[in-house]
């Protein structure tokens, strides 16, 4: 009997198959701005139930479109507000039913015109401040495109437009001491950046890129200079627009926990790639942008601060010279990442079907190992050993110096689900120098056998490739910076190209390789062409997949 009951309950409630195959509810909420432009109502709680009611409500919420599908079987259906919406100074709410046809999807659009429309003062801040003339959550359908991607060669993170001119803030740990960035304006499109301005004492950058490519979005509107800062309460609400990886814009919400001189503490929590956003207070004014520590380790530990508005606009009005007597960055489009994944199903045929070394191929230039890592090649080594790496492929120094070779530090999150690129990985080699190789033999000779005292030989500044005679742009020039001492970092490069850089169409690869003690001096090796072809048939299934 109790199998039974549950059954029936089951096959009740709106959204599960009871022997017809079910339809899909498309519901959209917008409302019209002052401009009687559709704004869509992003997160908005839609409460779905079946008429008569047969079980609890089911909850769904609204995308950043203000969209969202609903699987149903046929029946008839209520839609219904789980709250009120505040905009332009009125509070919306919806109560519609829709019926669904057996074999046919159905749509519902709330507007306006179908919503009961009350006074927003029926609406209460949870702080107890005055209601919003808007609700904070539709920031994200005005602002969205306002926020774009940052890519240095040390971190992600997003970025607020300020100034039509193609200036953009951001989060200075992002930037750190790179003279150009990379700006991701859409999954298609990126453009190069310089910086103007990089402050590590107020953790605000400002980037520049060619006005044309910006100049459909509207820049936010910051109030500079401002003749008081932005009042703020402990306890308050507050949201940001972040642009994090892979994830499209987003609308995170947090409260302020504490104040700094230049800064206010929150307990946000933002998705790797999401600082340096614009964040606002209860009444939609930009309050400043969202900042976390530069170190990757004190990054996972700590809250998301906030950099007040006034140090923005101080960057700004610090860059205007800059603007207005040089040229703007070429807006040269640049390699972006492949839209389409590579097959989950081939990485794992491949793993099972490949039984020998779980390594990368490596080379070796005169100061320098380079290794070709694929997604098959990370999928083998975490089948044997672990996120923490595969075996073989670095010497057991620079293995406890500086991790494995799977290990991608600060980047880890960029490769946790194996992106359909292909990785080459630069890292210095590790030699015995001469007087420590002297002091050795020295104490070798009273009788005490050491071992080698071996350090890095130099240290990646960049790196070129040629494919035949062509010079291949990477998607994302990395770099990964290692701490050896309190006062010494190791740099390795982890450039990042597109799955067909590297082929039989090239007739040869060679890489140019330039260290920090040789800037100028290219240190070159031609790749064997049996690592060429290991590479383009890991690359195989994605291309049978196109």
């Amino acid at each position: 009997m109790r199998h039974a009951w549950l059954l029936a309950a089951l096959l009740a409630f709106p959204g599960v198959s009871s022997g017809q195959a079910p339809s899909v509810l498309h519901v959209t909420v917008t409302l019209l701005d002052a401009a009687q432009v559709p704004t869509p109502v992003p997160r908005h709680m839609l409460l779905v139930s079946d008429n008569p009611a047969t079980s609890e409500p089911r909850r769904v919420q609204t995308r950043a479109d203000g969209s969202v599908e609903i699987k149903v079987k046929p029946g008839s259906y209520t839609v219904e507000s789980d709250r009120p919406v505040t905009f332009l100074g009125k509070a919306y709410q919806w109560t519609q039913m829709v019926d669904v046809v057996a074999g046919r999807d159905a749509t519902l659009q709330l507007t306006a015109a179908n919503a009961e429309v009350g006074p927003a003062s029926a609406t209460s801040s949870p702080t107890g401040a005055a209601a919003p003339e808007s609700d904070p959550s539709l920031l994200l359908g005005k602002w969205q495109e306002s926020v774009v991607g940052i890519w240095s060669p040390t971190a992600r993170a997003s970025g607020l437009l300020v100034d039509a001119r193609g200036l953009i803030a951001t989060d200075r740990s992002a930037v750190g001491n790179a003279a150009s960035v990379e700006v991701q304006l859409s999954p298609t499109v990126k453009v190069p950046a310089r910086v103007l301005f990089s402050d590590g004492s107020r953790d605000v950058a400002l980037v520049w890129v060619d006005p044309s490519v910006v100049s459909p979005r509207s820049p936010l509107p910051l109030p500079c200079p401002p003749a008081a800062p932005p009042s703020l309460d402990e306890g308050q609400a507050i949201v940001t627009i972040a642009a994090p990886l892979r994830a499209g814009t987003d609308l995170i919400q947090g409260e302020v926990t504490g104040f700094q001189p230049r800064a206010i503490e929150t307990d946000m929590r933002l998705p790797f790639g999401g600082a340096g956003g614009p964040v606002f207070d209860e009444t939609g004014v930009v309050v400043g942008l969202t900042s976390v520590p530069a170190d990757a380790e004190a990054r996972r530990r700590s809250d998301v601060t906030v950099v007040r508005v006034g140090i923005i606009c101080e960057a700004v009005s610090a860059a205007q010279s800059t603007v207005s007597g040089t040229a703007p960055p070429e807006p040269t489009r640049l390699p972006v990442e492949p839209l389409r994944p590579y097959p989950a199903d081939a990485i794992d045929a491949s793993t099972r079907s490949r039984t020998g070394t779980t390594s990368a191929p490596v080379v070796s230039s005169s100061d320098f190992d380079v290794a070709f890592i694929t997604p098959a090649t990370v999928s083998r080594a975490q089948q044997k050993s672990g996120w923490t790496g595969g075996g073989g492929g670095r010497s057991p120094e620079a293995e406890a110096r500086i991790g494995r070779l799977m290990d991608f530090g600060a980047w880890a999150d960029y490769f946790a689900d194996r992106p359909p690129v292909l990785v080459v990985r630069v890292t210095p080699k590790m030699v015995e120098g001469f007087w420590k190789r002297l002091a050795r033999e020295a104490a070798r000779t009273q009788g005490a056998a050491l071992p080698a005292f071996k350090d890095f030989k130099t240290d990646f500044l960049r790196m070129r490739v040629f494919c035949g005679g062509e010079e291949v742009t990477p998607i994302h020039p990395f770099v990964l910076e290692h701490p050896v001492s309190d006062k010494d970092v190791i740099r390795e490069g982890l450039y990042v190209f597109g799955p067909d850089a590297f082929g039989p169409q090239c007739g040869g690869v060679t890489l140019s390789l330039y260290s920090e003690k040789a800037p100028e001096r290219a240190d070159t090796v031609t790749i064997d062409p049996k690592v060429i072809d290991q590479i383009w048939q890991d690359f195989a299934p994605w291309r049978a997949a196109g």
